[in-house]
């Protein structure tokens, strides 16, 4: 059976180029292994992220994030059981939240800032899904 599993969470300290690096070198080499697909999306003081696979895979990843020191405030936003993938290819794409052109942003909330601890499951899963069709993720590959 395949999950999706959205989650947010706040960085222990704003993410660096080297943490941000090494968590998709993680990412792309235990996902493989255990058929995860998804995407992260990162900025000084939000990790969002989308993992697909196994329900059993995709729960004991989530743990594991959520003993993970670099998060905080770990939040469920969705999850549900899915027909497909919508990152099938990508073992784990990445976006910098702060180059999101802002008008997607107000689209879906107050502001033009992405924050999905105010605002439904529903509206950040449409805001990612914007940010792909928009060929704002970078280094899906792996």
């Amino acid at each position: 059976m395949l999950v999706r599993l959205l989650y947010a969470s706040r960085p222990a300290a704003p993410p660096t180029t080297s943490v941000v690096d090494s968590i998709m070198e993680q990412s792309r080499k235990n996902n493989l292994d255990q058929g995860v697909t998804g995407i992260l999306c990162y900025s000084d003081d939000l990790f969002v992220q989308v993992l697909e696979g196994g329900r059993d895979e995709v729960c004991e990843l989530f743990n594991t994030i959520v003993r993970d020191d670099r998060h905080r405030n770990v939040r469920i936003l969705v999850f549900e059981e899915i027909h497909e993938r919508r990152f099938a290819s990508w073992t784990m794409g990445k976006v910098n939240i702060a180059k999101a052109n802002p008008s997607l942003l107000l689209k879906y909330s107050e502001k033009a800032v992405l924050n999905p601890f105010n605002c439904s499951g529903r509206a950040s899963m449409a805001i990612l899904d914007e940010l792909i069709a928009t060929a704002a993720v970078a280094s899906h590959t792996g």
